[in-house]
């Protein structure tokens, strides 16, 4: 039997419209939960939206719903794909690639296979990328699973925030410690780590010294192998454009994305919120 692969991801992979349409990825949206009112991640909401409330109200956030992954297989189904891989956030910050996986043992007539991408934002979005690219490329679903392996293997992320406020109450701080940090000032440059948590990867006095310190990481990694690089930012826009700026004049620089984070990231982070995510080649 010829195989149909399709790639699913969630709202929280910040892939760019044009690239989800140009690759046909379909995209789980997660919810955003307001007290009289929920809302699809990116959908019926945007982060400008989220930043504009958290004086009011911080909302909770919540998995896609099952209706929606229902909906994305039946679909699929319809258009005559037969495998499906489906790339998920971490499981270290949330269920979502453990409710896909539940669902997905209930799927009719499709090979789902569910991958766990121990990132998020950018991180998650590239893997997502490329497997679509692989699928182009003909390669067989079996081979592409492995291949994702070793993309995750060679992605890092890292953020900055301007507060810590908002990760603390969403209580997904994992390794982060942030709070005498507050007042001096102190941010700490967060990494996704291996296990798909938050871990401090350095600590930085002041806005300034953290830009800094973002882009030689960002020189550090370019400078030993060729890469791609993701800039994410939400309620950041000026810092983020300084950063691309800066990234595009250094060497192997392969190709450079600038993205937002969706309104669930938006929720956890809050505003003020610059990041990257770096693919060094094999």
């Amino acid at each position: 039997m010829k195989e149909k692969i399709g790639i699913i991801t969630d709202s929280t992979s910040d892939i760019p419209a044009e690239i989800i349409e140009k690759y046909g990825i379909e995209v789980l949206p997660l919810q955003i939960i307001y007290q009289d009112q929920e809302y699809r991640d990116g959908i019926d909401i945007t982060a400008q939206e989220v930043y504009d409330r958290l004086e009011k109200e911080v909302p909770t956030t919540s998995l896609p719903r099952p209706s929606e992954v229902a909906k994305a297989f039946d679909k699929m189904r319809a258009q005559g794909f037969t495998h499906i891989i489906a790339i998920h956030l971490s499981s270290g910050l949330s269920g979502t690639a453990q409710m896909v996986q539940t669902m997905a043992s209930q799927a009719k007539d499709l090979v789902v296979k569910v991958v766990d991408s121990k990132s998020i934002s950018m991180g998650l979005g590239y893997m997502a990328i490329e497997a679509a690219k692989a699928v182009e490329n003909k390669m067989g679903f079996e081979a592409i699973c492995n291949h994702l392996t070793s993309i995750r293997e060679r992605l890092s992320v890292f953020f900055v925030l301007n507060t810590l406020e908002y990760l603390t109450k969403g209580g997904r701080i994992g390794k982060v410690s942030g709070t005498i940090g507050q007042m001096l000032n102190i941010k700490p440059i967060i990494q996704v780590n291996k296990e798909g948590i938050y871990t401090t990867f350095a600590k930085v006095r002041g806005q300034k010294m953290a830009l800094n310190k973002m882009f030689s990481i960002a020189k550090e990694h370019l400078a030993k192998a060729t890469a791609q690089v993701a800039v994410c930012y939400g309620g950041a826009q000026e810092e983020a454009l300084n950063l691309v700026k800066k990234i595009e004049a250094l060497p192997n620089l392969k190709d450079l994305i600038v993205t937002t984070v969706s309104p669930v990231i938006g929720v956890h982070t809050g505003p003020g919120t610059l990041g990257f995510a770096i693919l060094a080649d094999e």
